[in-house]
């Protein structure tokens, strides 16, 4: 388990609720490391606590795109022609 120490001063500064900061914090980091493609969607679901399905609401809230390489394109447009 990793701990971060965040100064007060900058605590204070958020502009984020009190009662879920940590909660909040944890939902961006998921967020932003998922978008630099440092963590996969299922682990990026995990470190924030949310479901698969919440995760992406929360993508879509925040403009940020799938990542898809071309390998799991392929995979997703064989098993949408697979229902046609």
């Amino acid at each position: 388990m990793l701990s971060l120490d965040i100064q007060d001063s900058i605590l204070y500064s958020l502009k984020l609720p009190r009662k879920s900061l940590q909660q909040d914090l944890l939902k961006l980091l998921a967020i932003k490391l998922y978008e630099k493609g440092a963590l996969g969607l299922g682990k990026a679901c995990e470190l924030c606590g949310v479901s698969r399905t919440d995760f992406l609401y929360i993508l879509k809230e925040e403009q940020v795109f799938l990542n898809f390489d071309n390998e799991e394109l392929d995979r997703d447009i064989c098993t949408m022609e697979s229902f046609t």
